[in-house]
């Protein structure tokens, strides 16, 4: 997804979804590629990689990546 439809999906504004997208990429969790406004966003391969420590972590701090609140 690009930064606006990332925004429409969770009901975020998009200069926030842009903070957000340039502090994930600039600690390594995510990649982007493409044009300035068509930029797609994806899951870093050092992040798919450790998905498991990922959701284990997540879960300890009472919160579930996976929940999409049904």
């Amino acid at each position: 997804m690009n930064a606006n439809q990332l925004g429409e999906a969770i009901g975020v504004d998009y200069r926030t979804i842009r903070h957000h997208l340039e502090i994930l990429e600039k600690n390594g969790m995510i990649t982007s590629m493409g044009p300035r406004y068509g930029t797609m966003y994806f899951i870093a391969p050092n992040l798919e990689d450790s998905w498991g420590d990922f959701e284990e972590i997540w879960n300890k701090i009472g919160t579930n990546p996976n929940n999409d609140g049904d």
